[in-house]
């Protein structure tokens, strides 16, 4: 009796049903499936994200979790600084002996930024490699990145100064001048100031936008001084770098003089127009007498005649 394996015979049956096309088609499959596995089996590196001054140094955790599908060991992980304004405190490569299979571990870089550092955020380059724990011939290197933020503190200076002289009863001008001083820009500023020791002939809110680092801008407030010792009370408000909303306080105390002290110190000079005028009439009325005078003694002379 003939036995005939049906198992067989379909296996074979199919496999010569497929063409080329098909064949390739299945290959292309299988390979892109194998890199897709691949890309997931990998070391996942996280990083704390961090975030530092000009000149200031901080510790970054990274941390290792071995996502392949078998042991490693010898592994290596280092920062490239080459193309970014950091250094290293310490070496800037660090190791871990083996992970096993879903196992994790961390390893610790103190990073200290430029003392002229532009404020922003940066990428920080690095390098892993490791081992297969069950075949030293394959080694591995992966590359990647994680995050980091330098902010800037801000420092802000104020000072207060009257455009013309500050006379008692007279209307001038107080302006506010605000330096950045700090190395990154404040935005949105605006000034807010409560009259004392002067009534306000203007807004008392004026909106300045945004100054640069090592830059100023100046409010400029209309005023009728009320007495001689004058204060500017101010209210700024502004976003700092990092786009947080700050308030700054200010009390500024100025001068303001009477019209006597002003002319004993200078700062105005007495006018002379009252004189000016008091000429003039005199010259008219001298003319006006020289030609009455002068017309009087043609009529006489005519009638001498």
């Amino acid at each position: 009796m003939k036995i005939v394996n049906n198992n067989l015979y379909k296996e074979s049956t199919s496999t010569k049903l497929m063409g080329p096309k098909a064949i390739t088609r299945v290959s292309t499959y299988l390979a892109l499936a194998i890199f897709l596995t691949n890309l997931i089996s990998a070391i996942i590196v996280d990083a704390d994200y961090v975030t530092l001054y000009p000149g200031e140094e901080k510790t970054v955790t990274l941390n290792v979790e071995n996502n392949e599908n078998f042991d490693i060991e010898d592994i290596s992980i280092s920062l490239d600084l080459s193309q970014v304004p950091f250094t290293t405190v310490g070496s800037s490569t660090k190791d871990i002996d083996d992970l096993d299979e879903g196992d994790d571990d961390s390893v610790k870089f103190t990073l200290r930024a430029s003392t002229d550092i532009t404020p922003g955020d940066y990428d920080i380059p690095y390098t892993v490699k490791y081992t297969n724990a069950g075949n030293n011939s394959q080694n591995t290197t992966e590359q990647g990145s994680f995050g980091i933020r330098v902010s800037a503190k801000t420092d802000l200076d104020f000072s207060a100064e009257t455009r013309d002289a500050a006379i008692l009863g007279r209307a001038g001008q107080v302006s506010l001048e605000i330096v950045n001083r700090g190395l990154g820009e404040v935005k949105s500023v605006s000034v807010e100031i409560s009259p004392a020791g002067f009534e306000l002939l203007s807004s008392n809110k004026i909106f300045i936008g945004t100054i640069d680092s090592d830059d100023s801008d100046t409010a400029v407030f209309d005023v009728i001084y009320k007495n001689q010792n004058p204060t500017l009370s101010a209210r700024v408000t502004y976003k700092d770098f990092d786009n947080i909303d700050q308030v700054e306080t200010i009390d500024i105390p100025f001068k303001a003089y009477t019209e006597e002290q002003a002319l004993q110190l200078g700062l105005i000079k007495k006018s002379n127009t009252l004189y000016y005028i008091l000429g003039i009439l005199i010259l008219l009325i001298i003319w006006y007498v020289w030609k009455k005078i002068k017309k009087k003694r043609k009529k006489e002379e005519a009638n001498r005649g």
